[in-house]
């Protein structure tokens, strides 16, 4: 879903990429099909996706947000990914004045990297570096300024928008002009990518922290507590209210620690002093917490769940 036209020459490097984003949501067979007739160029806008995407009985969620280049001081860096369900694969191409690496990477570890001093790199499927390529054969002279050649990436970004719903008519363009010969090019290069990927390493880590913590909040937000029996009342001071937990009940603060098991108590606060018995039933009714006889209504601060056993 992507399309990033690099230029590297002695000169300097401009580099334009899109912005778009597709997700896909149904039948795998069926989503192989939409993506086949947008691919071939059978369909050639967003509206005409969206409507075989409904024939096809296919959710899209399509975004034009998406950074697909960036600069990083003298150096400008293009991406293409590829996800799996066990992988996340990256295509990169760092480029300079006089020097450019293609580097392929699985997860944060490098695979495969080519270099060269000078080229025009296209990354992108197979119908958008067909139309780049006739484009570039058709806009492109024998001597081009940087100027010039960011006016024909600009050109051919649009026109490639206009044939495809896979390329946004959204994008961002970079140039940089550093004064580098292909040795010293090679050097930026080789600190800047390993200064990147220690980044992306630890955007991972980060990522998968991140994710282990939201699986926990999903796991125990499904054993919060919304109705049944919570605990008895032991104890009652103005408006504060000592309550001993019920069997399979246990109290957690904000982090999902525990603070109190079944049998242990817990303090609860009643909007104004109300006359209650020791013994009373505590409960969750329509998510309301509340003394069950005489429904007066109780607030506490912590979460009430479900023991895990």
């Amino acid at each position: 879903m992507s399309l990033i036209i690099t230029y590297v020459g002695s000169k300097g490097c401009v580099m334009a990429g899109d912005k778009r984003s597709i997700g896909f949501l149904g039948d795998k067979e069926q989503r192989e099909v939409l993506e086949e007739e947008m691919y071939r160029g059978k369909i050639k806008t967003t509206e005409e996706l969206l409507q075989r995407a409904g024939q096809l009985d296919i959710n899209l969620k399509i975004t034009d947000s998406v950074e697909k280049v960036r600069n990083l001081g003298d150096v400008l860096v293009g991406e293409v990914k590829l996800r799996t369900t066990t992988e996340t694969r990256r295509k990169r191409i760092y480029g300079t004045s006089s020097g450019y690496h293609q580097v392929e990477l699985s997860g944060s570890e490098i695979k495969n990297v080519k270099s060269g001093q000078s080229s025009i790199v296209v990354f992108g499927n197979k119908l958008t570096k067909e139309i780049t390529n006739k484009h570039l054969q058709k806009y492109w002279k024998s001597q081009t300024s940087l100027n010039e050649v960011s006016k024909i990436f600009q050109r051919i970004m649009e026109d490639v928008a206009q044939s495809t719903p896979s390329v946004s008519s959204q994008f961002d363009i970079y140039m940089v002009h550093p004064r580098l010969d292909h040795k010293q090019a090679m050097e930026l290069l080789r600190t800047t990518i390993i200064e990147d990927v220690k980044e992306l390493e630890k955007w991972r880590e980060e990522l998968k922290t991140q994710m282990l913590e939201q699986r926990r909040d999903i796991q125990m937000a499904s054993r919060i507590l919304t109705q049944g029996e919570v605990g008895r009342v032991r104890k009652v001071e103005g408006t504060e209210v000592e309550v001993i937990l019920a069997p399979g009940v246990e109290a957690l603060d904000m982090q999902w620690n525990v603070l109190s098991r079944e049998g242990g108590t817990i303090v609860m606060k009643m909007d104004e002093p109300s006359p209650l018995s020791l013994g009373d039933l505590v409960v969750i009714e329509d998510e309301n917490l509340c003394v069950k006889k005489s429904k007066t209504h109780l607030s506490c601060e912590i979460i009430l769940c479900k023991s895990d056993k």
